[in-house]
């Protein structure tokens, strides 16, 4: 069954650091909330949001537009909204325990698996300016995940979020002594590869420490064991269906620079997503799904980094301030607004506003979180706005 967007969610955030980039951005309406779902067509069809032109973020109509069956018609199946993405899914994938792996950005990492899958992607700098990522899955089952990589301070806290299943492999001694004080459901359920190797391989065609795997069917299996089965909770993003096909701009596109990678989005306005390229300009593919990486929604969030005073300053690890607000660029419909993130506590959940403070609308689907430092360069290109078609009536002379 094809996934189906909703109409409404919740997403938010606060002010903090200014910082000039080098870019025309374009203003975004954030929508209030609305209750129903739309059905999604296939990927690159417009959805059937009702929206003012020039306004692709209006709230819509509330509900879901109903179809009177037939005498012989069966009810469609119930569904109801993903709390991570607002696709419209199964009850039972909607409750499933959100599950959280640390995926290794290395070149002999690339290309990596589970991308396809996860419903929001975070990114962070890591020691030697070699960022890595978070993939969190919550209604999909990914075929294969990894190379699964060590666990950092930082992504607990946006784990925390959901207190989801944190699946790594090892650690820096700040992030283990955390899991071993609250990784048993205060913050995270600590999914540590050393402890539950049965859950986990080493696929032969490449080198350790970029060769360890893992599949959603094992992911659940150990969250189940762990003890991790309550549903997610409520939604804390606000989500709307795709925006029109005339409320697209043409082109547009993000550039973020990590000190050793540095990652384009090219916002392609027939399937409304930012196809996402790495280091060198490649596309990114997933390796196990072969699908190009492509999110609906693109977040660049600015934050203070320095030196980790861990008592081994040779390993150069970062602390960073996950906690307060700073700048953001949240993109989405080919549209970017500069606001702002906020995180109040270290399990409160990452919201984002625009610049007036009101709570900003993503699109249903898959969310990239680029979280840089407030040194790094970010650009943003805005799109050109739609042609606009011109009906012609009959000549008359």
């Amino acid at each position: 069954m094809a996934r189906r967007p909703l109409v409404g969610v919740l997403l938010a955030v606060g002010l903090g650091l200014g910082v000039a980039i080098g870019a025309v951005v374009s203003g975004l309406p954030a929508s209030k909330p609305a209750a129903g779902g739309v059905p999604r067509a296939s990927a690159g069809a417009s959805s059937s949001l009702p929206a003012t032109a020039g306004s692709p973020t209006a709230s819509p109509s509330p509900g879901t537009p109903s179809v009177s069956p037939g005498p012989s018609a069966s009810p469609g199946p119930v569904l109801v909204a993903a709390p991570l993405d607002g696709l419209l899914v199964s009850p039972a994938a909607a409750a499933q325990h959100p599950i959280a792996c640390m995926i290794d950005d290395l070149s002999a990492a690339r290309p990596q698996s589970g991308f396809s899958d996860a419903s929001v992607v975070w990114q962070a700098p890591a020691e030697g300016g070699i960022p890595r990522y978070m993939l969190v899955f919550q209604e999909r089952t990914p075929k294969s995940v990894g190379p699964v990589r060590s666990a950092r301070y930082y992504y607990i806290a946006w784990a925390a979020e959901w207190r989801a299943v944190y699946c790594h492999a090892g650690g820096s001694p700040q992030a283990l002594q955390t899991l071993r004080a609250q990784g048993h459901g205060q913050l995270v359920y600590n999914a540590d590869q050393f402890f539950n190797g049965p859950y986990f391989w080493r696929i032969t065609t490449r080198f350790a420490p970029h060769n360890l795997y893992t599949d959603g069917k094992h992911l659940h299996a150990l969250a189940g064991s762990l003890g991790a089965t309550a549903p997610p909770g409520r939604a804390v993003w606000r989500f709307a269906a795709d925006a029109l096909l005339s409320q697209r701009p043409v082109g547009g596109q993000i550039d973020v620079a990590y000190l050793a990678n540095q990652v384009t989005y090219k916002y392609d306005r027939a399937t409304n997503t930012y196809l996402r390229y790495v280091s060198g300009g490649q596309r990114q593919v997933d390796a196990g799904t072969r699908q190009p990486v492509a999110p609906k929604n693109v977040v660049v969030m600015l934050m203070q980094f320095g030196p980790l005073n861990d008592g081994e300053p040779y390993k150069h690890r970062l602390e960073a301030k996950v906690v307060g607000s700073g700048p953001a660029w949240i993109a989405t419909n080919g549209k970017t607004v500069k606001g702002t993130w906020r995180k109040k506590s270290l399990t409160a959940p990452t919201l984002f506003y625009d610049a007036s403070g009101r709570p900003v609308t993503l699109t249903a689907g898959q969310t990239f979180v680029q979280v840089m430092k407030t040194t790094d360069l970010v650009l943003i290109t805005a799109g050109k706005p739609a042609p606009v078609s011109v009906m012609r009536g009959p000549r008359r002379d």
